[in-house]
């Protein structure tokens, strides 16, 4: 498993363990001349949530994989933080924003994953 592969086993991970909704993956290795190689996307319940699960997973990714993000946007307001790790982009939305942004479907010719919610939370 590589660096960025890890890192995006630990944002799942995290993620899922904050009660993060619809996440997805979207694997952008194959798509010529991209930005980066990896998107995790999910949506919280209030800006409360959002900013809350983005501090976790600077922590937990911090603390486990010694890896910080180059740059973090949106944490003052909660309703689209975007936090950069390079080649892995995590983006944490409230429902309204990612219903309005629909990066998955700005992203359809890359391999995307839906993460099943863990069953036994």
């Amino acid at each position: 498993m590589s660096e960025e592969e890890k890192l995006v086993a630990q944002v799942i991970g995290t993620l899922q363990e904050h009660k993060g909704v619809d996440i997805t993956k979207i694997d952008l290795r194959r798509i010529e001349n991209c930005f980066c190689r990896f998107f995790v996307i999910c949506h919280g319940n209030s800006n409360t949530h959002v900013g809350s699960m983005a501090d976790f997973v600077y922590d937990e990714v911090n603390e486990r994989l010694r890896e910080k993000p180059i740059h973090v946007e949106g944490a003052d307001m909660a309703q689209w933080v975007v936090m950069d790790y390079g080649n892995v982009m995590v983006h944490i939305f409230q429902k309204e924003f990612r219903d309005y942004y629909q990066l998955e479907d700005f992203w359809a010719d890359a391999d995307i994953t839906r993460i099943i919610e863990n069953q036994t939370n």
